[in-house]
């Protein structure tokens, strides 16, 4: 069982504001102001400070807030087996790409050796599924973009290749161009915090630029209506290779890769530090047929 005060830090850590913290532990401010005083006492120092009025996490704070994650996780996994005896019930979380062209067939395997498992998936951005991790509703998340591997265990799922993507009959299909030739194109992208705009964005810096560098940037976060513009000849993307196989291979999109060497990117199967449940992310990764319980 989590400590109160424990829970009145995490709590705090969401809000990063006092007021709003008791408000959602209906409580009063004092009485959050005095957990984390306690905790700080316990603890031998501070956790929070205040930097031109705004609330901060100190570095230990930081190193508390990742532990106390765990902490009331692994509690809340504990108390769902103890009250329910039997099979137990699995969260995960998936990024668009994974969620929607890659995972089906673990899902099926995972649900034809557990059939009476609770199963429920999360298809969202990676900034909202790391949240979700913090907050213990997901039991592990599948990651195509970038996240803390100091703060979050991780088992990598597989590598997949990263290109662009354009109408069958555009002048750059099926080349090999320099980064700076696509400048002139228009961009389609995902939205802020997608593992896919992650990515590209980085590949983008690593030349000096940024997006602003294109012609025009176009923000849609369904792939299926990227790849529709995409087809009809409005612009570009870039994608991981099972979104677009499909189309590549009917020929109603072609490919564009970039100079240099091929762009592989990792597939990471994430979940809190210091759980005490890892055999749950071995076997959905590998199928193995060991017994699924949540202890």
């Amino acid at each position: 069982m989590l400590d109160f005060r424990l829970h009145t830090f995490l709590t705090l850590c969401e809000t990063m504001n006092y007021t709003r913290a008791a408000e959602r532990l209906c409580i009063t401010q004092p009485a959050v102001s005095q957990h984390i005083h306690f905790l700080e006492a316990h603890y031998g120092c501070r956790l929070f400070t205040y930097q031109n009025k705004t609330l901060r996490l100190t570095p230990a704070g930081e190193t508390l807030c990742g532990l106390a994650h765990s902490l009331a996780y692994n509690s809340r996994k504990i108390e769902e087996a103890l009250a329910h005896p039997g099979p137990a019930a699995l969260h995960i979380g998936a990024t668009k790409t994974i969620g929607s062209f890659v995972i089906a067939p673990l899902v099926s395997r995972f649900l034809r050796a557990h059939p009476h498992c609770s199963f429920s998936l999360t298809v969202d951005n990676t900034d909202h599924l790391l949240a979700g991790l913090d907050r213990g509703v997901l039991d592990f998340a599948l990651i195509e973009g970038f996240f803390d591997k100091g703060r979050y265990g991780s088992r990598l799922m597989r590598e997949e290749a990263f290109f662009g993507i354009c109408a069958p009959d555009h002048p750059l299909a099926g080349q090999t161009v320099p980064l700076h030739r696509l400048f002139a194109e228009n961009l389609i992208v995902r939205e802020p915090g997608s593992g896919t705009r992650d990515i590209f964005e980085t590949l983008v810096r690593e030349h000096n630029h940024t997006l602003t560098s294109f012609a025009g940037v176009t923000e849609i976060s369904d792939f299926s209506v990227m790849k529709t513009l995409v087809a009809q000849g409005l612009g570009i993307t870039f994608v991981y290779a099972p979104v677009a196989a499909a189309e590549l291979a009917a020929g109603t999109l072609a490919r564009i890769d970039l100079e240099g060497p091929p762009i592989l990117r990792e597939f990471n199967c994430v979940y809190l530090r210091d759980s005490l449940f890892p055999g749950l992310v071995d076997e959905w990764l590998t199928g193995a047929p060991e017994t699924y319980r949540a202890v």
